[in-house]
C-alpha cells in the first residue's frame, strides 16, 4: 500500500475526477448494459472497472486496498489524458463527443455535469 499522504492525495484526485454519485453510476452502469432483449443482473451491470469504481465510491478511505488505489490512478490518468477538467462542461457535437461522454461516464466522470 501506498504512503498516507499519497494515498489522500490519490483519493482527492479521484474524487475530483469521479464527478458522479454512486447512484449515478450504478444507473449509468444499468442503463448502458441494457438491451431490446437482454439485461444483466444489477450487481454484474457495466464494466469491471466502473464497478470498481461504484465500489471505491462506497468506501472509506480506510478501507482501500491495493487493487482499489491501482484502479484509482487508472481512473485519474484515464480521465486526465481525455478531459481537460477546467475547461468542462463541453457540448456533445457529434457521435464522437457522445462515445467519449459514454466511455467517460463508464468511469464515473460525466463531462456535462457542472
Amino acid at each position: 500500500m501506498a504512503e498516507p499522504r499519497e494515498i489522500e492525495a490519490l483519493w482527492e484526485d479521484f474524487h475530483r475526477v469521479v464527478n458522479m454519485t454512486s447512484a449515478e453510476l450504478s444507473a449509468w452502469l444499468k442503463v448502458r448494459d441494457a438491451d431490446e432483449e437482454t439485461e444483466p443482473l444489477p450487481e454484474e451491470a457495466g464494466t469491471r472497472t466502473g464497478q470498481h469504481v461504484l465500489a471505491i465510491l462506497q468506501k472509506r478511505r480506510t478501507d482501500l486496498t491495493d487493487d482499489d488505489v491501482r484502479i484509482m490512478h487508472k481512473v485519474v490518468d484515464t480521465v486526465g489524458d481525455l478531459v481537460d477538467i477546467e475547461n468542462e462542461p463541453e457540448p456533445v457535437r457529434t457521435p464522437e463527443d457522445t462515445r467519449r461522454r459514454h466511455r467517460l461516464m463508464t468511469l464515473g466522470h460525466d463531462p456535462l455535469k457542472p
